[in-house]
């Protein structure tokens, strides 16, 4: 029997451009290699069965042919646990293969369209600065935007990153293998040679554990959120500042100073202790440490590496007299270097960084100069020191010498510091309270307990505690295992500032911050540890940033900002801080408490309005995005989404948190890591000096028609979750969320707090499991019944829709919406779903929720369709639509394989075989979606 699983790359309607030939082959190939594998290792009769599979799930999707379903069902109800278990790896893996052969493929084109000198594309540094001069802003101009400026991602450990850290090395040899056939002229021992390693590799893949046997520590979540350095940060992050100084100095004609390091990543990873018990102050040591540890590595490496080739000889070359200082004060200086200065002072550079980190307490994985250096003080020495070097090669013409792996390091060491990522620390506005209020009580002189004062009473004593250079805590009381906690985490954000600098550790955010109250608890607490200095003249030491999650909380923080900023001690302390202050706007709680369409108005709203109560103020805003991976949690293309935000309030400064295994796949190969960072970056430059108000004088039509369909599609959203009888059951039931629970892909709970309510639950699980079983209703529920409402009540219904066209034609932020949604409708299948909801025990209560979901998803495509004009889903984004398409019949059959095994584990087949089997299908759901948390 000829392979037949790949196939579906292979015909014209899936892949029909000239231009994704190769993309079709590398599929052909991949999948005709998994599929000897399972023939051999598995045997010919398994991989008959999963070819059998592929076909009717395909059948069943491409003509909801209920002869195919009843076919499939049979198949899936007689499988044993042993052949379940091979399918499900089957189909995961084919999913995987062709993540692989689509990123390369991504990385393909985009190089094939550089070769060819065409334009610069939407979303490159290129065509964005070509946009900046050609609007006349010149370099000194771009200086100070660069100056300014911050742009930041946040790598969050949120679990829905499912992969195995040994499987994503696997992905990367693979796609080297593959790229070497593409990149190179191979001769045939070569493409030989070529094809075992690829063989080899998907055999190893093949007998591999996809799944973890226990559940992630923090530690582990902060060993694999470093690999992403590895794998793209430390190398790319210096390549883009390189090539944006490249193309000024094209433009200009001359050389440029060094740009200001405003690109940076940053991290939760290890401070997050927001509903996880698990982050202690002993973990958060541990992440500062392991951050300190992997850069301090990698310079000691670099500077190996790089003074091994600087052999330049004083009998051919004149150094500056910095450089021969540098030089010599060199430890065991051998006679064959005595007349090479260069590697004499990148030996001293090397002996101490090895010191450094000896003095920081952290291990040391490099031999070590018998003679002891002086530690650096600091990473700004370090940086001197490379500078000495740099000028020394300018000063001789040796300037290409200058450039390379040695500005590389430079931007590294300006970038990364000692302390390799910012870590941000956050907690719960609730346990801040809990802990204020035993302090209050412990030592306050005061008949009633804080919790019982009013506001306004909290807010007095609050700013008199904060400005009070007294300590409230007391070495003499004994307080809960919950305050003890709480201090012994701020004495060690201050303990790991000392060791690491300010910048290892510069953030507080406060999650649920819905009053004053919230900012200046944790005001005084940062005071009681020494990270708020009182007095006439205070400092703080970290930002403290807000957080609103909640319609209700966005609504409400600009009065909340307003009535902060009117406070002259809270004034003061922005000021020891630049004057500027964050705030953080979530995504994800919004959704799982509005639905989509009014979360992402209410923070476009909120973005609105916070700025101008920072420009009334005269404070400088930076806003923090809480994105995750799905649009039903904020995700979607950063380009547009950038440049969709309110004019005026992007202004540089950009944070925003990826999440999930959206770092996995934007962030494990390095080209695509590149092309996503650079994305954002070229975003931001356009969104602050190119920002102009796109709908000008229609504004609040505009927001006014805007407002009537939030306010239809949130009251949809609400009845459905949280008011119709029996919705926890159907959701319960119809997907895989307590499933979920027992995967060992996050250290922290589904929940905030014990409890099975929707109220409780993570936003992260929520859409995760609506993702898992394909009706994605975060994503676009309420929409149709929004427009519906909106056309059938206006005077003219004909005008109504016009208007609507019109928003979409001239509105960066209807655009994006519309878009996202109309990626989340192509993903959902709700054949798939139907399946799902035949879980529900209560028929009654399946059909009626169940029926009105299919109403409400068709009304949602009917009215996308009518607003933009399209005929079909991603109509304007055949990419993705392809994407889709090849990956679809990889994922369908996990669905199906999934509900089958959802209806054993329930009907109490609880063989760890079937746990585990279900296990599979979430991972390889995951996979197929790509951005399913």
């Amino acid at each position: 029997m000829s392979l037949n699983i790949h196939a579906i790359a292979a015909s014209d309607k899936n892949i029909s451009n000239e231009k994704d030939h190769p993309l079709r082959e590398d599929i052909r190939l991949l999948g005709r290699m998994l599929g000897d594998t399972i023939r051999e290792l598995e045997g010919e009769s398994m991989f008959d069965l999963v070819e059998t599979i592929r076909q009717t799930a395909v059948r069943f999707h491409r003509e909801q042919d209920q002869e195919a379903r009843h076919e499939l069902d049979t198949i899936l109800t007689h499988l044993s646990h042993k052949e379940t278990i091979a399918v499900v790896r089957a189909f995961s893996y084919f999913s995987l293969l062709s993540n692989i052969a689509e990123d390369l493929h991504h990385n393909r084109r985009r190089r094939a369209h550089l070769r060819a000198g065409s334009p610069p594309q939407a979303g490159s540094v290129t065509l964005a600065l070509k946009r900046v001069f050609e609007k006349g802003i010149g370099g000194k101009e771009l200086e100070d935007f660069f100056a300014k400026a911050l742009i930041s991602p946040v790598l969050t450990a949120h679990p829905t990153e499912v992969q195995r850290r040994s499987i994503l090395d696997y992905q990367l040899t693979i796609q080297r293998f593959l790229k070497d056939r593409d990149r190179t002229q191979l001769t045939p021992n070569e493409l030989r040679h070529n094809e075992n390693g690829l063989r080899a590799a998907i055999q190893t893949l093949w007998q591999t554990r996809m799944l973890r046997s226990v559940r992630l520590t923090v530690q582990d979540e902060i060993e694999n959120g470093l690999i992403y350095y590895h794998y793209t940060f430390l190398s790319q992050l210096p390549y883009i500042y390189a090539k944006i100084e490249d193309l000024l100095e094209q433009h200009l004609d001359k050389a440029v100073p060094r740009i200001a390091s405003f690109l940076r990543i940053g991290s939760w990873i290890g401070g997050d202790r927001d509903g996880n018990p698990f982050v202690t102050h002993q973990i958060m040591l541990h992440a500062a440490e392991r951050h300190a540890g992997l850069i301090l590595d990698h310079y000691i490496t670099e500077v190996g590496k790089i003074g091994q080739t600087m052999s330049l000889t004083e009998r051919l070359i004149k150094v500056t007299n910095e450089l021969e200082g540098l030089a010599s004060v060199a430890p065991d200086l051998p006679a064959s270097r005595i007349d090479e200065p260069y590697r004499r002072a990148f030996l001293g550079i090397y002996a101490r960084l090895i010191a450094t980190s000896k003095h920081l307490g952290l291990p040391v994985n490099a031999p070590c100069p018998e003679e002891i250096a002086e530690p650096y003080a600091d990473s700004a020495e370090f940086a001197h020191d490379l500078d000495i070097i740099i000028h020394s090669l300018k000063q001789h013409r040796s300037d290409w010498l200058a450039r390379g792996a040695l500005r590389d390091l430079r931007r590294t060491a300006d970038v990364f510091g000692f302390h390799l990522a910012p870590l941000d620390m956050r907690q719960h506005s609730k346990v801040h309270e809990q802990v204020v209020a035993e302090l209050f009580e412990k030592g306050a002189q005061s008949e009633r307990s804080y919790l019982e004062l009013s506001d306004a009473e909290r807010l007095e004593w609050l700013l008199s505690e904060i400005s009070s250079v007294r300590p409230l805590v007391s070495p003499y009381c004994n307080y809960s295992d919950t305050t003890q906690g709480e201090l012994r985490i701020l004495h060690m954000a201050a303990e790991i500032q000392r060791r690491f600098g300010h910048a290892a550790l510069p953030n507080y955010v406060i999650s649920m911050t819905t009053s004053v109250i919230n900012v200046l608890e944790v005001a005084l607490l940062l005071k009681e540890v020494g990270l708020l200095q009182a007095g006439d003249n205070p400092r703080l030491g970290l930002n403290i940033i807000p957080l609103f999650e909640t319609i209700e909380d966005l609504r409400g923080c600009t009065a909340i900002m307003e009535e902060l900023f009117s406070l002259p001690y809270y004034r003061k302390l922005l000021q020891s801080r630049g004057g500027l202050q964050e705030v953080m706007l979530g995504y994800s709680d919004s959704n799982k408490d509005g639905g989509f369409v009014t979360s992402n108005w209410e923070i476009y709203k909120a973005e609105i309005e916070l700025t101008k109560v920072f420009d009334r103020h005269k404070i400088r805003l930076r806003l923090f995005h809480g994105r995750g991976g799905t649009v039903g949690r904020g995700g979607g293309p950063s380009y547009q989404g950038v440049l969709a935000q309110p004019p005026g309030s992007v202004n540089g400064q950009i944070r925003l948190t990826e999440q999930g295994e959206v770092v996995a796949s934007k962030y494990t190969d390095p080209e695509i890591g590149r092309r996503n960072l650079e994305t954002l970056v070229a975003a931001t430059i356009e969104a602050t000096l190119l920002s102009h108000d796109a709908i000008n004088h229609h504004a609040p039509q505009y927001y006014e028609a805007l407002e009537h369909l939030s306010s239809s599609a949130y009251a949809a959203y609400r009845n459905l979750v949280y008011e119709t009888p029996g919705f926890k059951q159907f959701f319960q039931e119809s997907t895989p969320i307590r499933e979920i629970a027992g995967l060992h892909i996050g250290s922290r709970p589904t929940s905030r707090k014990p409890s099975d309510k929707i109220e409780d639950l993570r936003a992260i699980p929520w859409v995760f499991s609506w993702s898992l079983n394909r009706t994605m209703i975060p994503g676009w529920y309420g929409f149709g019944t929004a427009v519906e409402n909106f056309i059938q009540r206006a005077p003219q219904e004909q005008e109504a829709l016009a208007l609507l066209q019109e928003m979409y034609r001239n509105w960066p932020f209807m655009q994006t919406l519309l878009s996202n949604m109309d990626m989340v409708l192509a993903k959902s299948d709700l054949g798939i779903a139907s399946r799902y909801a035949e879980l529900v025990t209560d028929t009654e209560l399946r059909q009626q929720i169940f029926t009105g979901i299919q109403a409400e998803w068709k009304r949602c495509v009917k009215w996308l369709f009518a607003i933009t004009g399209h005929t079909e889903l991603l109509q304007e984004n055949p990419t993705l639509a392809r994407s889709i398409r090849i990956r679809t019949p990889y994922i369908d059959p996990l669905n199906h394989l999934q509900v089958e095994l959802l209806r054993r584990y329930r009907s109490g087949d609880d063989d760890d075989t079937v746990r585990r089997a279900i296990h599979l299908t979430i991972n390889g759901v995951a996979t197929g979606l790509r951005n399913s948390g």
